[in-house]
């Protein structure tokens, strides 16, 4: 398989990333970013595309993959709404039409998030479950991923250091959550897994709730 992924530098990305380089089944990785992933590995290439909203630069090096696992996105706190809008809709659909314009196999497998419904009083729901539906309507093979809490697992630390220092805080209570609430908390390591599961499952799912998620990166 060939493995596009977006968001390498964030917390799922990063998890993510090393689980496909691990993955025998995955002969290829090439991580699309505004800034390189940081990670080396004869399996992996960077595509460096300043904004997600212009490709045009890149599109010779979006093809041919089997997959995208699309991670980046902006965080649900401190972001106005005109820009987490922008980010987890207007871009992610972006990438989404263009390649599927390009690679029109691909399966495109999205981070969303729990209880993301477009109807939700939540903006960070509201938007993401847009995102899903706007989505779902392209002429590709989409897979919705909802996790809940995620602990970083394996050195996987959040690019934003107030959310790293929490979760160096809260590290054992997070480890616990996972074992005893598998349907709301759940690990860096097995969202990648769970991604890498999805893609031999016939027909795909359309989503993939939390606990979902654990058993198939368990």
């Amino acid at each position: 398989m060939r493995i596009l992924i977006t968001g390498a530098n964030g917390l799922v990305g990063q998890g993510v990333l090393r689980e496909c380089l691990r993955d025998p089944h995955v002969t290829a990785v090439a991580a699309l970013g505004r800034h390189p992933s940081g990670q080396a590995h004869a399996k992996l290439s960077e595509i460096t595309c300043a904004d997600f909203a212009d490709l045009s630069a890149v599109e010779d090096a979006l093809l041919p993959f089997d997959a995208c696992f699309y991670c980046a996105g902006a965080p649900p706190l401190g972001t106005a709404e005109d820009e987490y809008r922008h980010v987890t809709l207007d871009l992610t659909l972006n990438v989404a039409t263009t390649l599927a314009g390009l690679n029109p196999g691909i399966v495109f497998v999205y981070i969303s998030g729990a209880h993301s419904n477009p109807a939700s009083r939540l903006m960070p729901l509201r938007i993401k479950g847009e995102t899903e539906q706007a989505l779902a309507a392209l002429p590709v093979r989409t897979v919705m991923l909802r996790p809940g809490g995620i602990q970083p697992v394996e050195g996987v630390r959040s690019p934003h250091a107030a959310m790293a220092a929490v979760h160096a805080l809260a590290g054992p209570l997070l480890g616990l959550g996972v074992r005893l609430l598998p349907g709301a908390l759940t690990t860096t390591g097995r969202v990648g897994r769970a991604m890498l599961a999805v893609l031999s499952q016939q027909p795909l799912p359309a989503v993939v709730e939390n606990a979902e998620i654990n058993r198939l990166g368990a």
